[in-house]
């Protein structure tokens, strides 16, 4: 557990998701012709609209370039959507800065080592099931679920219901 101080999540204002074993499995399908695919999970990308049907925001924060996780952050409509980030945390500082936002409003989901300086930096940490040791022991909450398999609707139901938003937005479901 990190020794971050006591964080409220209703002041998460901000979900920064890392992609390659976060938000897919970590698998690469690499084609003849160059191009990759991903597998992206129906589960997260419903999440990813609730988060952002109660007005928070998404960014996705990825270490490489690719044109499937450009495409999946265009169809979910996150807010931002950064790929060949080697060195991610001036990237969210960035992010940060634009919003207005203090690193205790960010929340992050990482599961490698590139995804440690994020991880120590934001208010709340979480890792996927599959993440390394390391990763793990710096976060705040570690998912049942792994990267690819819902992990990341893990972390949104998780702050959601932890900040009293979950049962409004069950409300059209539940008519």
């Amino acid at each position: 557990m990190s020794t971050k101080r006591k964080l409220e999540l209703n002041e998460i204002k901000i979900l920064v998701l890392d992609v390659d074993g976060v938000l897919t499995d970590g698998g690469l399908f690499m084609h003849d012709n160059g191009t990759e695919s991903k597998i992206f999970n129906t589960l997260d990308g419903h999440g990813i609209r609730m988060w952002k049907r109660v007005g928070l925001k998404v960014a996705f924060l990825s270490g490489r370039p690719s044109e499937p996780t450009s495409r999946r952050a265009e169809q979910l409509d996150v807010d931002y959507c950064l790929t060949d980030c080697y060195d991610k945390l001036p990237r969210l500082k960035e992010i940060l800065e634009q919003e207005n936002l203090a690193a205790h409003n960010a929340a992050y989901v990482g599961d490698d080592l590139p995804d440690l300086p994020v991880m120590k930096y934001v208010g709340f940490a979480a890792a996927a099931a599959n993440a390394v040791d390391e990763v793990k022991e710096y976060a705040d909450y570690v998912t049942s679920r792994s990267g690819g398999a819902g992990a990341v609707r893990e972390v949104i139901e998780y702050i959601l219901k932890g900040c009293g938003k979950w049962d409004g937005l069950m409300e059209r479901y539940l008519l």
